[in-house]
C-alpha cells in the first residue's frame, strides 16, 4: 500500500515537473488563433489586430487560421478538442461562447475553456432603417406598443434572437423575427428598406449610420461607450434591463497549464495598452479591455447565467 501512495506521488510530481517545464519552454514555436467565422468580419479584424501585436512580446507568430461554419461551433470545437499546450487557442464573443446555448454543441462552455483574457468591450448597437418613425429607444417603444406586431427584427445570430426576445419581455412589445444568414446580407436588406430593425456590432453599423443610410436608436451596452459617446443606452433611455452584450476574448482549451495561461495574458494586457492597438481597435469599434484571466472567468460565468436564464424563459432554440 506505501509503495502504490509513493508511485502514485512520484506520479504526480511527474506530471506536475513536466508541466512546469513546458510553460518555461512556451513558446517555442508559433501559436495558432482560430477565428471561428470567416475572414473579413469583425472578429478576424480583431484577431488579426491582437495577434499582430501579441508576435514581439511572445517571440513567436501568430499564425491566424479561419475555421468557419455552425455559428462558429467547428473552430471553437476544435479548440475545445486541442491538445491543452497553448499552442491552439480561440478568439470568442459572446456568440461562440454564451449564445451557443440555443445550439446542440458538443462542448461545455464552461468546462471545456481556460478562458485567457478579455480584449474588447463591443456596443451592440440598435438600429432601424432610415426611414423607420421612430428615432429614439422611446420613439420605438411608442410605435411597437401602437403597431403591435408590426415591426421587422433581423434575426442574423444567436445575439441578435435573444435580444430581440429580451426586448420584447423588458418593452411589454412584440415584433416579427426575420431570419438572415450574417449580418452582411441582414445589413444590406436594411438599406433595402426590407426590414425595420436589427441588432449589430458598432463595426457593422458605424460606417452606414455616418453615411445617413440607417439610424442608431440606442447603445445597448451597460454605459455609453468611447466608440459612440453621443448614442445613450438604454437605461439613459428609460429601458433598464434591456442590454446586449458585446465582447472578444480568447480562449485555451480546458487543462492548460496555469503558467501558460498566464503567460498569454500577460501578452495579451501588454499588447492592448500599446496606445496604437487601442486605436486600430476603437477605429474598428471596440474598446479595449485588458485583464486577468481570473476576471475574465468572473464575467463569462455571469454572461451564461445571465443569459441562460432569458433563453430557458423564453424557450429560444436554434432553426
Amino acid at each position: 500500500m506505501v509503495r502504490m501512495f509513493a508511485a502514485a506521488a512520484l506520479a504526480a510530481l511527474a506530471a506536475l515537473v513536466t508541466s512546469h517545464a513546458l510553460a518555461q519552454a512556451f513558446p517555442s514555436r508559433p501559436v495558432t488563433l482560430i477565428v471561428p467565422f470567416p475572414p473579413g468580419g469583425s472578429t478576424d479584424t480583431a484577431a488579426r489586430i491582437i495577434g499582430e501585436a501579441m508576435r514581439p512580446s511572445l517571440g513567436q507568430p501568430v499564425i491566424i487560421e479561419n475555421v468557419g461554419g455552425a455559428g462558429g461551433s467547428i473552430g471553437v470545437t476544435r479548440v475545445a478538442r486541442a491538445a491543452p499546450d497553448g499552442y491552439t487557442i480561440d478568439i470568442g464573443q459572446w456568440d461562440t461562447h454564451v449564445g451557443a446555448i440555443i445550439y446542440p454543441i458538443s462542448f461545455d462552455l464552461q468546462k471545456d475553456f481556460a478562458p485567457v483574457g478579455l480584449l474588447s468591450l463591443n456596443p451592440q448597437l440598435l438600429v432601424a432603417r432610415k426611414g423607420f418613425p421612430a428615432d429614439d429607444l422611446k420613439g420605438l417603444v411608442a410605435w411597437m406598443k401602437a403597431n403591435p406586431g408590426k415591426g421587422t427584427f433581423v434575426d442574423q445570430n444567436a445575439a441578435a434572437r435573444v435580444t430581440g426576445i429580451l426586448m420584447q419581455q423588458s418593452t411589454g412589445t412584440k415584433i416579427e423575427f426575420i431570419p438572415y444568414r450574417g449580418a452582411g446580407p441582414a445589413m444590406q436588406a436594411m438599406l433595402g428598406g426590407q426590414v425595420d430593425l436589427m441588432v449589430v456590432q458598432a463595426a457593422v453599423t458605424l460606417p452606414q449610420a455616418r453615411a445617413g443610410a440607417v439610424k442608431i436608436l440606442a447603445n445597448l451596452s451597460p454605459a455609453r461607450s468611447r466608440v459612440i459617446p453621443d448614442i445613450p443606452t438604454s437605461e439613459e433611455s428609460g429601458i433598464p434591463g434591456l442590454y446586449a452584450s458585446g465582447w472578444f476574448g480568447l480562449f485555451a482549451p480546458r487543462a492548460t497549464p496555469k503558467e501558460i495561461v498566464a503567460k498569454l495574458n500577460a501578452d495579451i494586457v501588454k499588447a492592448l495598452n500599446d496606445p496604437e492597438v487601442k486605436k486600430r481597435l476603437l477605429e474598428n469599434g471596440a474598446e479595449a479591455m485588458p485583464g486577468t484571466p481570473d476576471q475574465f472567468a468572473k464575467t463569462l460565468r455571469s454572461e451564461i447565467t445571465k443569459w441562460g436564464k432569458v433563453v430557458k424563459a423564453a424557450n429560444i432554440k436554434a432553426d
